[in-house]
């Protein structure tokens, strides 16, 4: 009975977590790529995450499109993640181990991010082909610098884009890459 309550508290604090580091990794993205600010989910996901951005900002200074300030707040969401998991399986990791595992969480989180934003593209462009949505407007966004140079290479055929569908593999290849250990 401990052993499962365990288990459901680990798994509520990972997805808390995820959560969390979703939002600023999303919030960095769109500004990166320069989204459209006034689009409701950038309105959304700027609201949620800019009481916790706000006091940094004022201290450090964007970086041309990079935004110090929420890098900063996702690494160390991200250390304070792995630091709380590896407590709570009751491991020990050095600073220097925790991180790198932290560098590789959101590097693994960014591409499992790409692999869903892909894929719900690709749903919606079946579903309503043509239609405007914010979600879409979006997604364009975050994805078309991926899918623009697959494009050059293998160009859409008889009205079919396969450019997704090879990203996302390319995407799933790159996960097995990542030395982030199954703990977290």
């Amino acid at each position: 009975m401990i052993a499962a309550f365990n288990n459901a508290f680990l798994l509520i604090v990972r997805s808390l977590f995820d959560v969390a580091l979703s939002l600023f990794l999303v919030r960095m993205l769109l500004q990166a790529l320069r989204a459209d600010f006034y689009n409701p989910i950038s309105q959304m996901v700027w609201r949620v995450t800019q009481t916790v951005a706000a006091p940094l900002q004022r201290l450090l200074p964007r970086a041309g499109r990079f935004d110090i300030a929420c890098a900063l707040i996702l690494y160390a969401l991200s250390l304070i993640y792995i630091e709380a998991v590896s407590s709570m399986l009751g491991m020990s990791l050095g600073i220097l181990s925790a991180a790198w595992f932290a560098l590789l969480e959101i590097i693994m989180l960014l591409l499992k991010l790409y692999t869903l934003f892909m894929l719900v593209q690709a749903i919606l462009s079946w579903v309503g082909p043509g239609v405007s949505n914010p979600a879409a407007n979006i997604l364009w966004s975050l994805n078309e610098p991926l899918l623009r140079p697959v494009r050059r290479i293998i160009p859409p055929m008889s009205g079919l884009d396969f450019s997704p569908l090879i990203v996302m593999l390319l995407l799933q290849v790159l996960v097995l890459f990542v030395p982030l250990p199954g703990l977290f």
